[in-house]
């Protein structure tokens, strides 16, 4: 679900952002292309924790000229980074954003999981009287918006910028929290 792993990246800097705040501006530009991305290996990237290596005189200086007219160095960054990648058969809990008549739509972190109404226990129905719920015949347990639910990941597939997943909740101990 969640790992702490070390990255490399190439960063580029324009050098007008040369002098005492280099170091700063590195950093900087690193997170803004690196949050929030999704690869398929390692999954989403959560959040840059720390700069393990910024090469150091191994900047590499491109004369190429912009349309702007500037000209920019490229360092190799060595960092850690959390990432949240979901693997079929984990146990997640999510919370349920949408609720419709072909099922729900969940968030575990930033992924969205689908559950499908074949994939709801027998025992509960869908109703949309005020508000589109699943619900036990006694009403004692109801699915709906922003309810905490615990289900089973049973399927992903990894796109180039996101994750799908499709899950389940007709196992045993799955259900609402």
């Amino acid at each position: 679900m969640y790992f702490h792993i070390v990255l490399e990246k190439t960063i580029e800097i324009e050098s007008r952002h040369f002098g005492h705040r280099f170091r700063d501006n590195i950093i900087s530009k690193l997170i803004i292309d690196v949050e929030g991305t999704c690869s398929e290996r390692h999954g989403f990237v959560v959040a840059v924790t720390g700069i393990e290596d910024i090469g150091k005189g191994l900047g590499c200086v491109w004369a190429l000229i912009r349309d702007n007219g500037t000209a920019f160095v490229t360092f190799p960054v060595k960092f850690k980074c959390l990432v949240f990648r979901p693997f079929k058969g984990e146990i997640v809990e999510a919370v349920i954003t949408m609720v419709n008549r072909m099922g729900f739509f969940t968030e575990v972190s930033p992924v969205q999981v689908f559950v499908s109404n074949h994939l709801i226990p027998d025992d509960m129905e869908f109703q949309s009287i005020d508000t589109p719920t699943y619900s036990t015949s006694d009403g004692l347990v109801k699915i709906q918006k922003d309810t905490e639910v615990r289900l089973k990941i049973i399927g992903t597939r990894v796109d180039t910028e996101e994750i799908f997943c499709i899950g389940a909740m007709k196992e045993d101990y799955m259900g609402v929290r």
